[in-house]
Formats: C-alpha cells, structure tokens, sequence
C-alpha cells in the first residue's frame, strides 16, 4: 500500500505520539487494575499509604479513587506536581536536588509507620524523583553534605545506576530501610519506572526492597568520578555504617512489589499512534543510556541511513527510543538533556531534508527547566542561522534549551505526573 506522505503533518504527529506515551503510563490508567490483586487488611488492620516521586501524588488519588476501604497516609512529590487527594496528605518538595521540606517529610513517614502490626497493610507509591524528594540523611550525614554530593553527580555524567547506588548508602529510608521501618507490617509497593531495564530496586533507589550494592561500590562512584568526599561522608562509607538490607534477609518476606508502568508502554503506545497515521513504527530500545549528545549523533546516522538507502528500515517510517541519557556539563547554558540530545541531532543532521524529530521527558519537565523537550525540523538549522545562532557553540555550551527557545521549539506540557523518563522519535519520510 502506497503511503501518502504528504497528508502527513510530522510535527503534530511527533506530539501525538509524545501525547500517547505519557498517557499510557498515568496513575489513572495504570495503577487501579494492580489495587485488585491486594489483599485487605485482616483483623483489625488499617491501611496506611506512603510515596515518594514525580508520580506519587496523582498515584495516590488514583487510590483514593478505587480502594476499597478507609486509608490514610502521607506521599511527597515535586514542586508543581500535586494533585487533589482528600484522605492522603501530599507534600511538595525539591527535586533534583534535596531540600528540608523533602527531608521533614521523609522523617514524617518514617514516623507514621512507626508501631505497625501483622495485620496492618502499607501501600508504597513510588515513582522516578523519589531518591531527591526521599531526602533523609543518615546519621551524621547533613542535609547540606547530600545536597553537594547530589549536585556533583547530576554533573558528573553518573548514570542512574551509579547515582541510586551512592543515594542509598547516605539514607536513613532508602535502599530498604523504609520496608524494615515498616516491619512487621505487609508492604505492597506499586512502582512506575523511570529505570532503564525497569530493575524495581533502582527505581527511586528502592526504599522498600533490598539492594544487592554496597558501601564499597557507593565510594567507588564518588572517586570515579572525582566528588570531594566530605569526611564524614568518607568515614560512613569505609566503616561499613552505611550498609543497606541485602536480598534474603527475612525482614522482607512478606513484602511485594509491581511495577505497573515502564517505558516500554509508552513507546508502544507512541508507535500504535504512528501506525494509525499510516506509519509503520520501530522501537529501537526502551533502554538506551550514554551522553546525551553522543545518542544524538547515533540518531541521525541511523536516520540518514535510513533516508539515503533505505537501511535498516525503508521510509518512509518512524524510529522510537527511551531510556535514561545522561549530560556531563562544562558549560554554563541552560540545558536539559533532551534538548541536548535534539540539539546534537540537529548539528549533524544539518538541514536534511524530510527528517523530523522529537525528544521530550516523560515527566513534561527537561531537567530543570520549564520545557517537556523540543521538536527538530529540518529547516530548524536555516532558520537558527538566520537568527544569528551558533548551534555547534551552544551545544559545547550545554545551551540546547535557548537554542529550541529562539525558534519557538520548545515543547511545554507542564507537569505529566508521571515518570518512565525519555521519550525520542523520528519521523523520516
């Protein structure tokens, strides 16, 4: 069957696309279908909901929504992403970088789990963001030394892995010590992941499961890549103090855990949207990490390739990927690594014709910044000369946010409530 590619519009189809992949992994459509397959509180029971991450508070209305039964309980999001529950409390906090009302409230959970029974049922609600907003230090760790330790890893180029590693060896709730907390309580933890290969114990650095890493492993990323260690920092890590629950212990046992939303959803449902369009999709990966302006570069040898001599895929088609890309910054622009991955995209691509592209977070927030992403199209290089733009100097300048500002590029949702991290496409037609 022969595609009309000209009844296509690529822009709105890259936001349609970008529209029905964080619609597939909402709170809303996701969490309620996982509420059935957990018990009740037997005897005289309660149950108590907790959280943490971007999702948690819209996590926590769809609970609100659909259990069965009285509850209570307290989950802690990001600034800006609220939502309006009645029985659950919900706190704003800073993220990516802790601050005291994320700290105030981690020890307000810890607390109200305090003196649970057998019979009593905690729901954790976790998703990405919550080892920022989860922001209690362990014992003789200051909120000011994590708040360093977390701004020098979110510049070192770290990736998620390595990042959650050191966050749970300096927590006083992460890395399973709030599933201990909670004993002898049963934990059900409901969890959308904003990990590449979706390993729960990551996500949010697992605050209800336990963690396979260590302290060695925790201060072996700090010198990799050349953090100062404060000394008390130091002293926790090589005395072992900081030591997380391992897998087995019996603590444990009773827990559960689901995730119910990945980044795989999205994409699938982003190319479900390009095939009714009359495009056939390619998922690439769900799983791709690295700097984000080395992916870029990938991305557009794959989509000239695929332009020039219909390899691997004929056109015209629509590439997807997700995952987790990382920025190592030096320069001083304002960033955010979508629009660094779309900006190095654009740099080598260079005007060539019918590629268009997307790259946007899941959570309608690039970074820090009040962008979800931006779109590339191919006349974006013409018309940044024209403007006077330096691309390739922007770019060594960690500036692809002013670059996608100046044409009027930038994608901006708000805040999604939700959080399976990067979403990319190309349209090449």
């Amino acid at each position: 069957m022969t595609i009309q590619t000209a009844a296509i519009n690529p822009r709105q189809l890259l936001l349609d696309m970008y529209q029905s992949a964080v619609d597939a992994v909402s709170a809303a459509k996701c969490l309620p279908a996982y509420l059935a397959k957990i018990p009740a509180p037997t005897g005289n029971g309660r149950t108590l909901v907790i959280g943490a991450g971007k999702g948690a508070a819209a996590m926590a209305k769809a609970v609100e929504d659909h259990w069965q039964g009285e509850l209570g309980g307290l989950v802690v999001t990001r600034y800006g992403h609220g939502a309006d529950c009645k029985r659950i409390e919900v706190v704003e906090a800073s993220h990516p970088v802790p601050d005291e009302a994320g700290r105030q409230a981690a020890a307000r959970i810890l607390e109200l789990v305090q003196g649970l029974t057998e019979d009593d049922l905690v729901l954790c609600l976790i998703s990405g963001g919550g080892s920022s907003l989860l922001a209690l230090p362990a014992k003789g760790i200051s909120l000011e030394q994590k708040q360093a330790i977390n701004k020098a890893l979110l510049k070192s180029g770290a990736n998620i892995f390595e990042m959650n590693c050191v966050r749970k060896h300096l927590s006083a709730i992460k890395g399973g010590r709030l599933a201990l907390a909670c004993a002898p309580a049963r934990v059900v933890t409901l969890m959308i992941s904003d990990i590449p290969g979706d390993d729960p114990g990551v996500i949010a650095s697992g605050p209800t499961l336990a963690d396979p890493t260590t302290c060695a492993e925790a201060l072996a990323v700090l010198k990799k890549y050349q953090i100062e260690i404060p000394a008390a920092i130091l002293q926790h890590l090589e005395s072992g103090d900081g030591e997380s629950p391992k897998p087995g212990d019996p603590r444990l046992a009773r827990n559960q855990h689901y995730v119910i939303a990945t980044a795989q959803d999205a994409l699938e449902a982003a190319a479900a949207t390009a095939l009714a369009a009359g495009l056939m999709p390619y998922i690439l990966s769900d799983e791709m990490e690295g700097e984000a302006r080395d992916i870029g570069l990938a991305h557009a040898a794959l989509a000239r390739q695929i332009a020039r001599r219909g390899q691997p895929f004929s056109k015209p088609c629509v590439v997807i990927s997700g995952g987790e890309t990382t920025v190592t910054v030096r320069g001083h622009g304002r960033g955010g690594r979508n629009a660094e991955f779309l900006l190095s995209l654009a740099t080598a691509l260079d005007g060539y014709p019918d590629i268009h592209a997307i790259a946007c977070d899941t959570d309608g927030i690039d970074g820090s910044e009040d962008n979800a992403g931006a779109i590339y199209q191919p006349q974006s290089m013409r018309k940044a000369l024209e403007l006077g733009l330096r691309p390739k100097a922007m770019l060594d300048n960690n500036d692809g946010y002013s670059f996608f500002d100046a044409l009027g590029d930038l994608v901006v949702s708000g805040p999604t409530r939700t959080n399976v991290n990067d979403f990319r496409a190309m349209v090449i037609l």
